[in-house]
């Protein structure tokens, strides 16, 4: 198994997100999709993505029709996309994916939990060189053999597969997003869930003291209503 079964795993058994975020979450990503291009997910292939990730947390359907009703309506605020780049306590990297209205509250928010969390806010560029971008897709794993799969598909991208309890993952970089999309599509493979993630290309093993500090600016940061995605290079292998 390579670097991204490893991370999913680490972040499987380590997350420090709060379900209750998920809906929220995915609100903003219809948003995007919609003011991006359009409210009909025939003609819309990332709107088409978020809505399997909705369906995939169990957002109800009722829930999914009126985020993209509220999306199409010009009056509705679109959201930016911004990254954050600092370091934690103990030279720990931090990556902050936000989705915001307010560029002004949502970087004063992070300064401030980095500054009493004994972390700095970074530069762009600071961090982001540590992690690689790399997009996934969940697909079912019936019927289907992992290895074919990785062969027919390493063509178009994808660099890993693996299986887990909740069915097979392609993994591939963050380009390769939209022609795997496609092919998969055009065989007819359901697409359960897919997204966006960034692996740390090395971790750092801390002392449980320490790696409690990082943990604790980690879910201060999380629970900022503008953040999407935190990610780091704190070692959670153990």
């Amino acid at each position: 198994m390579g670097r991204a079964f490893e991370f999913r795993k680490a972040r499987k058994m380590k997350r420090w997100s709060a379900m209750a975020k998920t809906f929220t979450r995915i609100g903003k990503d219809i948003v995007m999709a919609v003011k991006e291009g359009g409210p009909d997910p025939e003609n819309n292939s990332r709107l088409r993505a978020v809505i399997q990730n909705a369906k995939s947390a169990n957002m109800p359907k009722d829930n999914i029709e009126r985020a993209i009703k509220k999306a199409s309506d010009k009056n509705t605020e679109n959201y930016k996309e911004i990254l954050y780049e600092g370091y934690a306590p103990h030279g720990v990297a931090v990556l902050v994916e936000t989705a915001t209205d307010n560029n002004n509250r949502t970087v004063a928010n992070i300064r401030s939990y980095f500054n009493k969390g004994s972390g700095t806010l970074g530069t762009s560029g600071s961090v982001e060189f540590m992690f690689d971008h790399s997009c996934n897709f969940r697909i079912p794993s019936e019927g289907l053999d992992p290895e074919e799969i990785e062969l027919e598909f390493i063509d178009y991208g994808v660099e890993e597969v693996f299986i887990d309890e909740d069915g097979m993952l392609l993994y591939a970089p963050f380009e390769s997003f939209g022609t795997i999309q496609r092919e998969l599509e055009n065989r007819s493979i359901e697409i359960l869930s897919s997204g966006f993630e960034r692996i740390p290309q090395v971790t750092k093993k801390l002392s449980k003291e320490a790696q409690e500090e990082v943990e604790k600016l980690i879910e201060k940061i999380e629970e900022d209503d503008d953040v999407q995605n935190v990610y780091h290079t704190l070692d959670l292998s153990a």
